[in-house]
């Protein structure tokens, strides 16, 4: 069976290496120069620095996929436990470390913000891990489920847990149930950016982003762009055939389903199967040709994520004791989302610094050292000097908090439409459609089409954004491929002949 993959984000690279492991003929066509989607780093200054996604979590994701392809994720990347997950900071006035241990947690917020905001936490801790194991067989695990089916498999025993995850309160509502200091709020209501959400509109059951990074967030030695060329090593060692800088114009198919793919400059590649990696919007708005478009449904630009302004450095950072992950908020929390859900960039932007040569314990300056900062930003166009406006405020937000940071002019910075050319179709969005409201989550696609033969996987499909679930979207996808090609194959297998009274026999 020939399979071409489109895309080799993390779930398309995730796909060719279940599907090639299964003795099926794969190929992967990726329009960059490398692979890895969104998990890329940028050359600045002759050292390459991580661009995209820098936070690992839910290991057992990849710790899974690895073993069923008959190898280990240990032998593959090195990776190294974070006992702090986080830094935040406010002003010049202390910062706030989240850890790995939840007692050292506790503490801190004991210290930061007071003994009733640490029973809070507690509180807060425990809703999260009910959350999230309310919510990982059904949903995060399972295909693509409609809020009936979910109800059903639940049963009438789970009905109550079901209910507990808050479906229908946003997330800084619930915050409120636990904490009364509005910095803790901002920082927990933070993880709805995770999948490019306000906490304002995303649902509650997103404080399960708590949960699992309390399991765990693992330093990729060579960041995140090293774990795709990990997956894409070890799926060409299965036999899937990778080849970059090739751009698919469209998908073919006819009255039976999908038939190939054709590329940008005519060559056809015959296919009995397509995964596409792509963004859904990308298939749904016909750049994958007009046959394919009703493989997903349209996400029209008021229900697009978040994107981002992206600053890559070589820079000395002084004044602010950096860690690996340190987080900057902005004075007005509400402000800032209120901008953004009007289409225009913060002017008082909450700042994420990526410092890529430091781990857990702030050293003394290194002297230049690798930064990304990010600041959380409308889809759609802003102009040039709408980002440069923006790019001060980012200096005044850590300026505020008491890092300097001396940028050099090879600083790479990429706005939402610079993300729009990179991953077309998205308007600049780097989730997909935003997680707001609670039936967000149901209205992706699954890996499923309504196209005989195409498969959907990305972070733009169920079970959603961020790396883990992109992964293990790509596993759903295959998952689907395989069922499928062996429910059709036991439906072509001749049944044994059946004696019948009177010497006739039927097959």
């Amino acid at each position: 069976m020939r399979v071409v993959v489109i895309g080799a984000g993390i779930g398309g690279l995730v796909a060719a290496l279940r599907l090639a492991h299964a003795g099926l003929d794969v190929t992967v066509l990726e329009r960059a120069a490398h692979p890895g989607g969104k998990m890329r780093s940028v050359p600045v200054d002759g050292r390459a620095v991580e661009a995209g996604p820098t936070v690992f979590t839910m290991r057992w994701v990849l710790d899974e996929i690895f073993s069923e392809c008959g190898a280990s994720l240990d032998d593959r990347v090195t990776l190294a436990p974070a006992a702090i997950l986080a830094r935040h900071a406010w002003g010049p006035d202390g910062h706030l470390d989240l850890f790995a241990d939840p007692r050292a947690s506790r503490d801190a917020i004991a210290a930061f913000a007071g003994p009733r905001e640490a029973e809070g936490y507690d509180r807060f801790r425990a809703r999260a891990a009910a959350v999230y194991r309310t919510l990982e067989g059904p949903f995060i695990r399972g295909q693509r489920p409609s809020p009936v089916a979910l109800t059903r498999r639940a049963g009438l025993s789970g009905l109550g847990d079901l209910w507990r995850i808050q479906p229908f309160t946003t997330l800084w509502s619930a915050l409120g149930e636990y904490f009364s200091d509005p910095r803790l709020r901002q920082l927990f209501g933070r993880y709805s950016t995770y999948c490019g959400a306000s906490p304002y509109r995303a649902p509650a059951t997103l404080m399960l982003v708590a949960h699992v990074e309390s399991q765990g967030v693992w330093h990729v030695a060579g960041g995140l762009s090293a774990l795709a060329r990990a997956v894409a090593d070890l799926a060409a060692e299965c036999g899937a055939h990778l080849r970059t800088e090739a751009h698919v114009a469209r998908i073919l198919t006819d009255r039976t389903g999908v038939t190939g793919v054709e590329l940008a400059d005519g060559e056809r590649l015959p296919a009995d199967a397509v995964v596409c990696n792509a963004d859904a919007a990308a298939l749904a708005d016909g750049l994958l040709g007009a046959a394919a478009a009703r493989g997903a449904d349209r996400v029209p630009p008021a229900e697009r994520s978040l994107s981002a302004v992206t600053l890559c450095m070589n820079a000395e950072a002084q004044g602010f004791p950096l860690l690996r992950h340190t987080v900057f908020f902005s004075g007005d929390y509400a402000a800032e989302f209120d901008a953004i859900a009007r289409g225009r960039l913060p002017a008082d932007p909450t700042v994420y610094v990526c410092a890529q040569d430091r781990g857990d314990v702030a050293p003394e300056a290194p002297g230049s050292e690798r930064l990304l900062c990010l600041i959380n930003a409308p889809a759609g166009g802003a102009t040039p000097s709408e980002i440069a406006t923006c790019t001060t405020a980012l200096h005044r937000r850590l300026g505020a908090c008491g890092l300097r940071l001396t940028d050099t002019p090879a600083t790479v910075t990429t706005g939402p439409a610079g993300f729009g050319k990179l991953f077309p179709g998205t308007g600049g969005a780097l989730y997909g459609r935003a997680s707001h409201g609670w039936m967000a989550s149901f209205r992706r696609p699954g890996a499923r089409t309504v196209i005989p033969g195409l498969y959907l996987a990305g972070g733009s499909v169920h079970p959603g954004p961020g790396v883990p679930m992109a992964a293990q979207s790509g596993r759903l996808a295959a998952d689907s491929l395989l069922a499928e090609r062996a429910t059709a194959r036991a439906s072509t297998r001749p049944s044994a002949v059946a004696a019948m009274s009177g010497g006739t026999s039927m097959p």
